[in-house]
């Protein structure tokens, strides 16, 4: 006899049926189950631009889903308003005794899903959640002193250590789905419906939905043996370009770390495949993170840096957004992500640490720029990223390290292949002068039509004399009394 009789599914970072925690919990405890999705105007009022490709990710893949469990005798209520009152009316008006959620991490969302635990208590509707977006969660992952670890390698060792077979094992669904249940066809919403306009999203760079992940991962698979030396090079296929997926969980993180184990085993794949691992458990270090300091939403993990004392240009700020620091590597990388909202993990680490250490400007000012620009979005992560940058972080790079953008361009785009790509105007420099186009003489610059300063913009700075600047604003907090 099963526990309740009619339940529903709310979808949030997990939208697919395959190994769905809640999903199937809730086919497991109840005869009828119903599914909704919200589009929470909480999220998306505060968007500041109406066509946003994660909306347009997120809708693309509901579509997908919705497609999946019609298939399955089900149906997908797509709503559009405050996420933590419609569930609640949607609970009351199809007579749900139970709803069914996985786990969200974040700060809002966790204020959020209490007050909607709150909301069906009220009407006698019982709320249960689950681990679903990582392998281990909160508290899960501790020192010898029962303490959150702060340092990277000693976590991924302990992960390591308490990863069981059944820890990866699927939630199982597909001969659970004679439970799914429905009132009518629900209509769809289209993007224009929620206020949102279409984008350049593009099926072939970002497919949408469980067939997207799927096959993104294949082709991923083929050439995983060497991500290990390709990754760090923004011209070279070498990420998944599974980030957006994981972020809004169209693809199991089970199902990633059983494929990777295995091929961790193969020698022909395990350097790749190791060097993977390492940054899916990195994904769940900063989750870790996040729960156990949530001061570092607002501030720095290492508080004493909360009194570095930026200039904060404004001036600096929208160079560096509108890719105008004459930085060929930092332009391109913020073409790449003014354009089509990806940017290469190694391209995120120079444009943050040019921000930061050659501009001066407060890194929450660059983590902000990303939160709004980024499709793969997510709180725990790109916070880590930026305090790592800024060596404000658990674990961050040492303040006294200054990427020389230079430097990093010549090393990860060697021939200019990603600039060239992203910066049209710089197509004919001659290699030799590409990585710093204002030292080409002037008839170099008027042969390859880039005229510095006119066609092309001069350095916006230094930087040598913004690295002996960085070391003193620094060397300011690290002299303090108490520091």
């Amino acid at each position: 006899m099963k526990r309740y009789e009619r339940a529903l599914v709310w979808f949030r970072r997990d939208l697919r049926l395959e190994d769905n925690a809640a999903l199937s919990r809730a086919l497991e405890e109840a005869n009828s189950v119903y599914c909704v999705f919200v589009f929470d105007t909480e999220i998306l009022d505060a968007l500041p631009v109406k066509a946003d490709r994660r909306v347009e990710f997120i809708w693309q893949s509901l579509q997908v889903l919705k497609a999946e469990l019609v298939a399955s005798g089900g149906e997908l209520h797509v709503l559009h308003g405050r996420a933590r009152e419609a569930v609640a009316v949607l609970a009351m008006r199809l007579e749900i005794q139970a709803v069914y959620a996985n786990h969200d991490y974040e700060p809002g969302a966790v204020a959020r899903d209490d007050d909607v635990r709150r909301r069906l208590a009220a009407q006698q509707c019982a709320w249960h959640t689950f681990k679903d977006q990582v392998i281990f969660e909160r508290s899960e992952i501790l020192n010898a002193q029962g303490r959150p670890y702060v340092v990277f390698t000693p976590y991924k060792k302990a992960w390591l250590a308490k990863l069981q077979r059944g820890d990866t094992d699927s939630h199982r669904v597909a001969d659970r789905t004679s439970a799914l249940a429905k009132v009518t066809n629900q209509p769809m919403p289209e993007l224009e419906d929620i206020g949102f306009a279409r984008t350049n999203l593009s099926e072939r760079d970002m497919p949408a939905g469980t067939s997207g992940a799927k096959s993104l991962f294949e082709s991923f698979l083929g050439r995983i043996g060497d991500y290990a030396q390709l990754r760090d090079y923004p011209a070279a296929a070498g990420p998944s370009m599974l980030s957006v997926h994981l972020r809004f969980g169209t693809i199991s993180i089970r199902s990633l770390v059983r494929t990777v184990i295995e091929l961790d085993a193969d020698a022909s794949t395990r350097a790749g495949a190791s060097t993977w691992l390492s940054e899916l458990i990195w994904r769940e270090f900063y989750f870790s993170i996040l729960h156990h300091f949530p001061h570092v939403v607002d501030g720095a993990f290492r508080q004493e840096f909360d009194t570095l004392q930026f200039e904060n240009r404004e001036s600096h700020f929208r160079r560096w957004c509108e890719a105008r620091t004459g930085y060929p590597l930092v332009d391109a990388a913020m073409r790449q992500i003014n354009s089509t909202g990806y940017m290469h993990n190694r391209l995120r680490m120079v444009a943050a640490s040019f921000l930061v250490k050659d501009l001066h400007v407060d890194w929450k000012w660059g983590e902000r720029y990303f939160a709004h620009n980024l499709n793969d979005y997510d709180l725990s992560a790109n916070n880590g990223g930026w305090q790592w940058c800024a060596s404000t972080g658990c674990d961050a790079q040492p303040w006294f390290r200054i990427f020389n953008p230079v430097t990093q361009s010549k090393k990860f785009d060697p021939k200019g292949t990603f600039i060239r790509s992203q910066l049209p105007e710089l197509a004919q420099v001659p290699e030799k002068f590409l990585h710093e186009p204002w030292m080409m003489p002037p008839e170099v610059q008027r042969a390859s039509e880039c005229i510095i300063g006119r066609t092309y913009p001069g350095p916006i700075v230094d930087h040598a004399a913004a690295r002996k600047k960085t070391l003193a604003i620094y060397s300011a907090v690290r002299s303090a009394p108490g520091a």
